[in-house]
């Protein structure tokens, strides 16, 4: 079992309660670990006998796209998407990270956390 990680995509994107944030948008930041049997890959040296982390970037990209009001969605579709369209992945987690979110105070980020297992 081997680990792949794809820290800090940074995105902007339109997610949120409030109706400023469908308007203005804000930074976002998602990183993802992924478990899956990668011994194969590390003695052959062939992509195809990985799990592509492109693929999963543009996975991120496409469901950080679509409008949610809350993050915990967005995190789920993206964790969805992995085990449809990658049969390798056993085990993953996605963190999405509203960065400065309109709170009424001085707060970095938000981040929730979700996993997923086969």
């Amino acid at each position: 079992m081997g680990i792949i990680k794809i820290n800090n995509i940074k995105l902007y994107a339109y997610h949120g309660c409030l109706e400023e944030e469908a308007k203005i948008g804000s930074d976002y930041r998602v990183d993802v670990a992924i478990k899956a049997d990668l011994k194969k890959s590390a003695q052959s040296d062939v992509l195809a006998h990985t799990v592509d982390y492109v693929h999963l970037n543009h996975i991120v990209k496409q469901e950080m796209a679509i409008r949610s009001e809350l993050l915990e969605v967005v995190a789920q579709r993206i964790l969805d998407r992995f085990f449809q369209e990658l049969s390798m992945i056993q085990k993953a987690k996605v963190s999405v990270s509203k960065i400065n979110p309109p709170m009424g105070g001085n707060v970095e980020e938000v981040v929730i956390i979700l996993t997923k297992k086969r």
